[in-house]
């Protein structure tokens, strides 16, 4: 299975989900990329922070949405409806695995899009890591249903 995940800029949400997908499901093979990314920057201080109070290490390197990372993708998890739109415009072909996360996991039909806690105290950061905790492990279990 390979899973992509997509946000912005690539420093917060996505590659939270990345990393706590990668935590839960090892086998699997798990990217993030960014709409609006710089390639090489790392992960913000507050996603750095909030996954080593979880034990979970992740060494990240921001990096723009290709082509490529379309193509690898069984399937495309978005942060926000606008991530999805802006992949779908670009990109169309990505449209049957293109997804929001909470879209996908159909727990959450009136909002689909996780705050952005970029810019946000580390508290602000806990409660994003706690929302993608929740769904990432909805994923999997959905997932693992269709393996």
């Amino acid at each position: 299975m390979k899973i992509l995940f997509v946000c912005t800029g690539n420093t917060c949400r996505s590659p939270m989900a990345e990393a706590l997908l990668k935590h839960y499901k090892q086998e699997w093979e798990v990217r993030s990329a960014g709409v609006y990314a710089i390639d090489g920057g790392g992960s913000s201080y507050g996603t750095k922070q909030v996954l080593k109070e979880n034990d979970i290490i992740h060494e990240h390197s921001s990096r723009l949405l290709r082509q490529g990372d379309i193509d690898w993708a069984d399937f495309i998890f978005t942060m926000t409806e606008n991530h999805k739109y802006a992949i779908f415009h670009q990109f169309p072909e990505s449209v049957k695995k293109l997804f929001t996360l909470k879209e996908f996991t159909k727990n959450h039909p009136h909002d689909y899009d996780i705050s952005d806690p970029f810019g946000g105290s580390v508290d602000v950061y806990r409660h994003t890591y706690k929302e993608l905790d929740v769904l990432i492990k909805e994923l999997q279990m959905k997932l693992e249903n269709q393996e």
